[in-house]
C-alpha cells in the first residue's frame, strides 16, 4: 500500500504538469502564480478534509515540530518555484532530467548519512537503471531557454528543495500525519510565493478562458497538491526515502503518456526505450523492497 500511495501521487504530479501548460497557454498566468494559487486551493481542501476528520476520529497523535513544518513549506516553496524557473531558462526537457535525476541521488545520499538507510546493490542498481531511464525519456528534446546556466542552477536548487522535503519529512515522522504535514506546508509555501506571485500577477491575463481556468486551477490544488502530497507523505512513513524519490519517477512517464494520448505528441524511440527501462527499474525495486518494508512499518 505505501508504493501504490506513492506511485499513484506521482501519476497525479505527472497530469499537473500538462494542466500547468495548459494553464500558461490560455490564461496568461505566470509559474509563480499557478504555484501559489495551487498551494491556496490546496490550502482550503486540506483543511476542510482535516476539519471533517478531527470531527470523527480518535484524538490525534503528536504533533510534528513548528519548525519542522516550516522547513518542509519553505522546501516546498522553494523546489516548486525553481523547478519552474527552470523550465523558463534551460527548457523543460533538461530542467526535469536534472532535477528528478538529482533528487534520487541526494535523497539516496542524505538518507544514508543522516538516517543510516541503505538501498543495498539491488537497490544502487536499479536508481542507476531509472535514472537512465529517465534521461532516455526525456532526451527527444534539448535545452530551449536562454539562460543555460542560470536554468541549471534552478534545476539543482530544486532538486536540494526537494530532497529536503523528502529527508525532512521522513526523518522527523511528519509522514504519521500525512495531511497535516501537506496542509502546514502549503500554507507556509504560500506565504512564501505571495511577494513574488503579487509581482508577476495574480489573476489570469484574459477572461475568455476563465471558466477553464478556474477549472484547472482547482484540479492543480486538488489533485497533485492536496491528495499527491497527502499521499506522497503518507507513503514515506513506511518506505525509505531513496526507494520513494525512485518510485515518484512515473511522474515522467505518466506526463509523456498524457502528452501523447490528449496533446497529439508523439514519443521517439529513444523515449519509448527509456519508459521500458525506467519502468523496469521501478519494479525491480519493488521487488527488492518487498523483503525490506517489514523491517520499516
Amino acid at each position: 500500500m505505501p508504493f501504490l500511495f506513492i506511485a499513484v501521487a506521482a501519476a497525479a504530479w505527472g497530469s499537473g504538469g500538462a494542466a500547468a501548460a495548459i494553464l500558461y497557454r490560455d490564461s496568461g498566468l505566470g509559474p509563480i502564480a499557478v504555484s501559489w494559487w495551487r498551494m491556496v486551493i490546496g490550502v482550503a481542501i486540506l483543511g476542510a478534509v482535516l476539519a471533517f476528520r478531527r470531527r470523527r476520529a480518535a484524538p490525534a497523535p503528536r504533533r510534528a515540530r513548528r519548525r519542522d513544518l516550516v522547513a518542509i513549506g519553505l522546501g516546498l516553496a522553494v523546489y516548486q518555484t525553481a523547478f519552474y524557473g527552470a523550465v523558463a531558462y534551460v527548457g523543460l526537457a533538461v530542467a526535469t532530467v536534472v532535477t528528478l535525476g538529482a533528487g534520487p541521488v541526494l535523497i539516496a545520499f542524505g538518507a544514508r548519512v543522516t538516517m543510516g538507510e541503505r538501498l543495498g546493490r539491488a537497490g544502487a542498481v536499479s536508481v542507476v537503471l531509472a535514472l537512465a531511464g529517465l534521461a532516455l525519456l526525456t532526451s527527444g528534446s534539448g535545452g530551449t531557454g536562454t539562460r543555460p546556466a542560470l536554468g541549471l542552477a534552478l534545476s539543482l536548487l530544486s532538486a536540494c528543495g526537494y530532497a529536503g522535503v523528502t529527508l525532512l519529512t521522513r526523518a522527523r515522522g511528519t509522514s504519521g500525519q500525512a495531511y497535516d504535514t501537506a496542509f502546514a506546508g502549503f500554507v507556509v509555501g504560500g506565504v512564501c510565493l505571495l511577494p513574488f506571485a503579487l509581482v508577476e500577477g495574480l489573476l489570469p491575463a484574459t477572461v475568455t478562458y476563465s471558466a477553464g481556468t478556474l477549472a484547472w486551477l482547482l484540479y492543480l490544488g486538488a489533485v497533485p497538491s492536496a491528495l499527491a502530497y497527502g499521499l506522497f507523505f503518507a507513503g514515506l512513513a513506511h518506505v525509505r526515502a531513496a526507494t520513494a524519490s525512485v518510485v515518484a519517477l512515473l511522474e515522467p512517464v505518466v506526463a509523456a503518456g498524457i502528452a501523447v494520448a490528449l496533446l497529439g505528441e508523439r514519443l521517439s524511440t529513444a523515449a519509448m526505450a527509456g519508459t521500458v527501462v525506467l519502468l523496469g527499474a521501478v519494479a525491480a525495486l519493488l521487488v527488492t523492497e518487498s523483503a525490506y518494508e517489514p523491517a520499516v512499518t
